[in-house]
């Protein structure tokens, strides 16, 4: 009876995880109907409904939860003895999963994965755009990137890019009918482009710092974003002054599309950082990530 159930535990615990037939198919690999009927049966010799669904949802029911709770660890268990059988065979493998923010990714977390996905073939990573402050234990990812200020104390950091700034710019037409501001104060009296922070639901207040004074400004303007890209195409457009990473429109500022404002209210930050919990365990492939994306600068 083992032998027949394996597989359709495997499901079963896919799909709860997952809270869909449709992305637990695709993470299987198997189609919908073949998932549904594999599922079916298994509650058909058990006697007894594992999962309730709904046309938008599935979760399990009480004796499905109950036989996940037990079976679930015992299938970590053997993945992790398979995990670690290829690693003492020279081949790193497994899934790898990591949110971080969008400038986080582009910037620093997609160049450095480039060489390393070319060296581990075996290795699979997920990466998931979120500018929110992700809680990466409840929403089990392996890992997570952000600036080392915001990380909890609980986690393991390390640090992957260099220092980098935000940079107050404007297109030359936009100060010509406006003006220059000589301070982040003046800002109040222009057209700023928000953003608007995923997480408190506020509007981002523009950080300034100068000879050892920080400063936040709150700004108004006639577009709030959620996103870098917007609010990049919006000044360009001549749309009013945006603050974003400097990286971002360094090549617009050096052929004069932008102009760069406030410079010297501007110091750089500490840099991105990998972060994950402390006490977990990781396989070789994660050991072998960090040891590729740590910075060396």
């Amino acid at each position: 009876m083992l032998r027949e159930n394996f597989n359709d535990l495997i499901y079963l615990v896919m799909v709860a995880r997952e809270c869909s037939f449709t992305r637990a198919a695709a993470k299987l690999g198997v189609s919908q109907s073949a998932l549904s009927h594999s599922i079916r049966g298994l509650e058909e010799r058990l006697n007894t409904r594992l999962l309730t669904r709904t046309t938008r949802s599935v979760a399990p029911t009480e004796a499905g939860e109950n036989l996940i709770q037990s079976v679930a660890p015992m299938m970590a268990d053997i993945e992790k003895a398979l995990l670690q059988l290829a690693d003492n065979q020279g081949k790193p493998s497994g899934n790898i999963r990591i949110t971080a923010g969008e400038h986080a990714l582009s910037s620093t977390l997609w160049p450095l994965l480039k060489p390393f996905l070319q060296a581990y073939p075996e290795v699979n990573v997920e990466l998931s755009v979120d500018n929110t402050l992700t809680d990466i234990v409840s929403g089990r990812f392996d890992a997570g990137v952000r600036l080392g200020e915001s990380i909890e104390k609980d986690m393991v950091a390390v640090r992957i890019g260099p220092d980098w700034k935000m940079v107050t710019v404007a297109s030359p037409d936009y100060l010509q009918k406006h003006g220059i501001p000589a301070t982040p104060y003046e800002l109040q009296n222009h057209n700023c482009i928000n953003m608007r922070l995923p997480t408190l639901g506020g509007l981002y207040s523009w950080e300034f710092s100068k000879d050892g004074k920080d400063i936040r400004v709150k700004v108004e303007g006639q577009l709030i974003f959620n996103n870098l890209a917007s609010r990049i195409d919006a000044v360009l457009a001549g749309m009013g002054i945006a603050h974003v990473p400097e990286d971002t429109v360094k090549q617009h500022i050096a052929n004069g599309e932008l102009q760069c404002l406030l410079e010297d209210w501007t110091e750089p930050f500490s840099g991105y950082y990998l972060y994950y919990p402390s006490r977990k365990q990781h396989t070789a492939a994660f050991e072998k990530l960090i040891e590729a994306i740590k910075y060396k600068g």
